[in-house]
């Protein structure tokens, strides 16, 4: 790629940044008929028509809530169409990456008055995706942890913060965070936005198994056990451990129900049998223990194996 082809793909990146992929096509528009067999020319058109089009789908929708998620949803449409490519161009992948979060951010921010906490908790948290996205972890720290004050205990939340520790290199506190957040409810959590090494790796290897969807989400929290990622524990209030009983009872009648039983509850059962494991250990309750391995080892002998081993 000669000198002049290299800047005004530069110039073509810097539109497409500042979420601009009209003019950042017609730049290309003009080199590419100098570089008809660009690898990179080619993708980075390809990127732009995507993003043109599914801009100018936005253009009607006036309320910015709304315009912030068409955003989003035509990232996660934007991750698909780039897998059905044969190749991909990550400058441009990053170019487009910052240039949509951007957009969504300045949605968002303008709904910062909002005075409803669940409602405002959201807006926090997408604006913390944003600014994960855009590399501003404090920033996003700051939504996050604000957005958890409002509205404690949501694992979407909980999920995100995790990812900013790990992205900020303190996996202590990211794997418990991550922990607790697949604990409290696994399908609120879109691992699509995760971003982190630490859970990439565990969602990947445990995707390798032939899981998705749900049960994909229902998996991560056993694999991430049994694989010594989520190895941070914390203790549990008697009043949680009160509720973990009762929620693990409720289950069981389930699984023992072939009209209700379903191949989700398996994971999730696996999942709080090991969270009670942890609370027997602190107490001592051997008894306990060994009842619960034993259900385990019912369950799946795969998974019993590797946890006691």
């Amino acid at each position: 790629m000669d000198i002049q082809t290299e800047k005004g793909l530069r110039e073509a990146l810097s539109y497409l940044e500042s979420g601009n992929p009209d003019e950042a096509k017609k730049v290309l528009d003009t080199i590419l008929m100098y570089n008809l067999e660009s690898k990179e020319l080619i993708l980075s058109g390809k990127y732009c028509l995507f993003w043109s089009d599914a801009l100018l789908r936005l253009s009607d929708i006036e309320d910015s809530y709304e315009r912030g998620e068409r955003l989003l949803a035509e990232w996660k449409n934007f991750l698909d169409f780039i897998r059905q490519q044969q190749e991909t161009y990550e400058n441009a992948v990053y170019a487009a990456c910052r240039g949509v979060f951007r957009l969504a951010l300045y949605n968002y921010t303008r709904l910062l008055d909002e005075r409803i906490p669940a409602q405002k908790a959201e807006i926090l948290r997408k604006c913390g995706i944003c600014y994960k996205k855009l590399g501003e972890f404090d920033n996003a720290k700051m939504c996050l942890s604000e957005a958890n004050s409002l509205t404690a205990g949501q694992a979407a939340v909980i999920a995100e913060l995790a990812d900013c520790y790990a992205l900020c290199g303190d996996d202590k506190a990211a794997k418990v965070l991550f922990r607790e957040a697949f604990f409290l409810d696994f399908k609120k959590i879109d691992l699509v936005f995760l971003d982190s090494e630490l859970i990439r790796c565990l969602i990947e290897k445990t995707a390798e198994k032939g899981y998705s969807g749900e049960l994909l989400n229902a998996w991560i929290p056993v694999y991430g056990v049994l694989w010594g990622v989520f190895n941070m524990k914390r203790n549990m209030k008697s009043q949680e451990i009160g509720r973990l009983k009762q929620e693990i009872y409720a289950l069981e009648n389930e699984q023992k129900d072939p009209s209700r039983a379903t191949e989700i509850l398996t994971p999730r059962l696996i999942n709080m049998y090991f969270w009670l494991i942890d609370y027997c250990q602190a107490q001592n309750d051997s008894k306990l223990i060994n009842e619960t391995l034993l259900k385990i080892k019912i369950l799946d002998t795969t998974v019993y194996n590797l946890y006691v081993k």
